[in-house]
């Protein structure tokens, strides 16, 4: 089977779906640390908001009572305070928490 256009072309192509080595990792205990706080940070975070929409979807459905939204108000609030004060904690911004998945794009 002949492949025709220009050389050049598909030896780009080939190069481009060659694997490419990750990077090498630097591992010490700091950096270990750091990078667990962050990753449970942001699963929480992303968490956190998937249940504020699903709140904000029953309260929008009117399936839930005066008492249970002021609950689930009180509740988020509490909880952004204390994201905010482990964030502060350990030196974390909003953006730190926005995990890149690659081709699935950011989690938050």
């Amino acid at each position: 089977m002949a492949v025709e256009g220009a050389p050049q072309a598909v030896e780009e192509l080939a190069r481009a779906l060659e694997p490419t080595k990750p990077p090498k990792l630097e591992l010490d205990e700091e950096n270990v640390q750091a990078g667990l706080v962050r990753l449970v940070l942001a699963v929480v975070e992303l968490i956190r908001q998937l249940l504020e929409r699903q709140a904000l979807r029953r309260i929008d459905g009117g399936s839930l009572s005066e008492e249970q939204i002021e609950r689930l108000g009180v509740t988020f609030l509490r909880l952004q305070e204390q994201m905010d004060a482990l964030k502060k904690q350990f030196h974390l911004t909003d953006e730190d928490l926005n995990l890149d998945l690659g081709p699935l794009g950011t989690t938050l």
